[in-house]
């Protein structure tokens, strides 16, 4: 007799609280590699916004060069410094970060008031819907801002941009399904050399003029402001893109911890910026005919395309980080309920978190094709970009008070005291960008509101379905007491039937045995629980219950940062005494047909209009098959469909 291999799923190993030493020092420089890549890109296109484009009507005189020099130094210290590294990653779900685990975690504080879970629900789902609006944007305006490097060595280059970039970003997205656990490696040492880089030309050009160090007092800033009204203000709308880049070190923690995460930012990467930066604007007084390219005409000619090809990695790495963030977003979506299944592919066998997504590669890939076709120049694209960086700073303060006052338990008065602070910046940038939505802002807007309405759809959807179900529900009791009674004929082997309520008897059960008059000897209710927690405990994992005549209900909890595993399952139900044999066992799954009826749904509370109810079920009837979903055997399952009108 075959002897059935004990399956043990891998482990995932957590990133330690306190690493020091070595330890510290990798860490910290792979955080480079991934954290910091948005941010690093920054002073590629945000001097050159700020003093190229019309509409801001900004002179490269003493006064404004000093005063926005001001404003992006005290930008970085307070948004990135301040708000991001010393009080947003206090918000760990667990030692995960993110928009959607600050969500988690807040949903998890207890007596929280329907309307306000509502509410934060909404924020956070806008929140990461804008976040798919950064990983369209980030690799487009990137690619572009270091292909713009061209123009400098020749003008004659200008028509080669465009192709030049889609041909980068083609390419990028098209090794996505291999993994970047082989070239990762080397995304630290290179962005170590990029920081390295971008210091040391902006060091040589505020010592050939270190006057420009005054803009180190506030002061100018103000002055910025009293000096030129209105026009300063819109000017803030340049100033966020040198602080892009913010919420990855958030989204990232997991990943690397905190630890690592301030180390870099303190002691190169937030360095290296102000050097660039105040470089830049050295640059500019000596020369303001640079306000073309100040950060590629600070370097040497003979060191041009060299910069060029450093620019061109760190952009694409800055892509990257975005676009790995865009899958594990979509698997958090998946796991708290907010997405239709998704091809879910796991890249490496040693990285935990090295996903990747089809679906999701393939729609940030035309979209970034058709924004670097539409836009053409970083100068275009600020517009587009701004919106959805100030959109999610907003959301991830507020949702910081509701965590501090409903989670922590703070005095309102106290945690409001510095939320105020934090939002008077998040929403001075908003408001700044706010003006240029005719001008690409409306970009990252329509996109979040299309995939706000998605989730939100799914979500209330799949509610509704629950409800459907519940209603026609046969109690468990009832059902084994009429098995019991009738002697139903069993079948050697073993029957798992998937079900997404953990009560009552499952439809597909009740469908199966209606016209096949027939049950395996053991019978395994299945149902896969998301907990609001990165992962749960292995010990945690799986509850087993004998129900009697040969029932069990298995139920399964994983975490919003995990995917579900049938085999450990499986394993666990062998490893408590449940005889239960790959070979000998069979998987029945639903598949339900919707039928949306014309009006909308309502219940206790609960409403759905019918265009919604449409999209919902046009969203159910091209969702991934549980089959491959969890990775059943194709020739272990039965399906079993069933129509169902909401």
């Amino acid at each position: 007799m075959a002897q059935t291999t004990e399956y043990r799923p891998p482990e995932r190993h957590h990133v330690e609280a306190h690493p020091t030493g070595k330890r510290l020092g990798i860490l910290t420089l792979t955080a480079l590699g991934v954290v910091y890549g948005d941010i690093g890109t920054s002073p590629l296109y945000a001097m050159k916004e700020a003093f190229s484009k019309p509409e801001y009507g900004l002179q490269a005189d003493h006064a404004t060069i000093f005063g926005f020099l001001s404003l992006v130094l005290w930008s970085l210290i307070l948004v990135v410094s301040v708000k991001y590294i010393v009080f947003i990653l206090r918000a760990d779900n667990k030692g995960e970060g993110g928009i959607l685990a600050m969500l988690a975690l807040l949903l998890g504080a207890e007596e929280l008031p329907a309307r306000k879970r509502l509410l934060f629900i909404w924020l956070g789902l806008f929140g990461a819907a804008l976040l798919y609006g950064d990983g369209i944007i980030t690799p487009a305006i990137s690619v572009l801002g270091a292909m713009e490097g061209l123009e400098v060595v020749s003008p004659a280059f200008h028509p080669l941009i465009v192709p030049l970039t889609l041909g980068i970003i083609v390419g990028l997205f098209s090794v996505q399904r291999h993994g970047t656990h082989r070239v990762g490696v080397l995304f630290g040492p290179l962005m170590l050399l990029w920081f390295l880089t971008i210091g040391t030309l902006g060091l040589v050009e505020v010592i050939r003029n270190p006057s420009v160090l005054v803009a180190i007092n506030p002061a100018w800033g103000v002055r910025f402001f009293l000096g030129l009204g209105h026009q300063g203000f819109i000017a803030l709308g340049a100033v966020v893109l040198a602080v892009t880049g913010a919420e990855a070190l958030y989204a990232d923690m997991g990943h690397f911890g905190k630890r690592p995460i301030r180390t870099a930012w303190f002691w190169l990467v937030l360095p290296a910026l102000v050097l660039n930066y105040f470089g830049q604007g050295s640059l500019l007084l000596r020369d303001p005919t640079a306000v073309e390219n100040p950060f590629f005409l600070l370097a040497p000619r003979a060191l041009l395309y060299p910069m060029i090809a450093i620019a061109t990695a760190a952009a694409i790495i800055a892509s990257q980080a975005l676009i790995s963030g865009a899958f594990s977003l979509t698997q958090q979506c998946i796991q708290l309920g907010y997405s239709p299944r998704l091809t879910v592919v796991h890249t490496s066998a040693r990285e935990f978190g090295q996903i990747y997504v089809p679906e999701v590669n393939a729609a940030l890939a035309v979209g970034t094709v058709l924004v670097v076709l539409g836009f053409r120049n970083t100068g275009a694209l600020g517009a587009a970009y701004g919106i959805a960086v100030t959109g999610t700073m907003v959301i991830t303060s507020i949702l910081y008070f509701a965590i501090s006052t409903e989670r922590w338990r703070k005095p309102v008065p106290q945690a409001l005291a510095l939320t105020a602070v934090f939002l008077v910046v998040d929403i001075a940038f908003l408001g700044a960008n706010i003006v240029k939505v005719l001008h690409g802002g409306w970009v990252p807007l329509l996109l979040g509101a299309a995939l706000f309405t998605m989730m939100t759809s799914w979500k209330r959807g799949r509610e509704i379905l629950r409800e459907r179900v519940l209603d026609i529900a046969l109690p468990l009791d009832t059902f084994l007491e009429d098995i019991a009674r009738k002697s139903i004929h069993r079948v050697p082997g073993t029957a798992v039937f998937m079900t997404s309520e953990s009560a009552g008897v499952p439809v597909v059960l009740l469908h199966h045995l209606k016209h096949n008059q027939v049950l395996h000897e053991t019978v395994l209710l299945l149902s896969i629980v998301t907990d609001d927690v990165p992962e749960v405990p292995r010990p945690e994992r799986v509850r087993i219950e004998a129900l009697g005549q040969g029932f069990f209900r298995v139920v399964a909890h994983y975490g919003f940062m995990e995917s579900a595993d049938v085999k450990e399952v499986l394993q666990k139900c062998r490893d408590s005494g449940i005889a239960t044999r790959p070979l000998n066992t069979s998987y029945y799954l639903g598949r339900e047909q919707l039928i949306p009826r014309k009006g909308p749904w309502k219940k206790d509370g609960m409403t759905m209009n019918y265009l919604r109810k449409q999209l919902f079920a046009l969203m159910s009837k091209n969702a991934l098959s549980a089959t491959q979903y969890f990775q059943l055997p194709p020739n272990r399952v039965v399906e079993l469909g069933t129509q169902m009108e909401f």
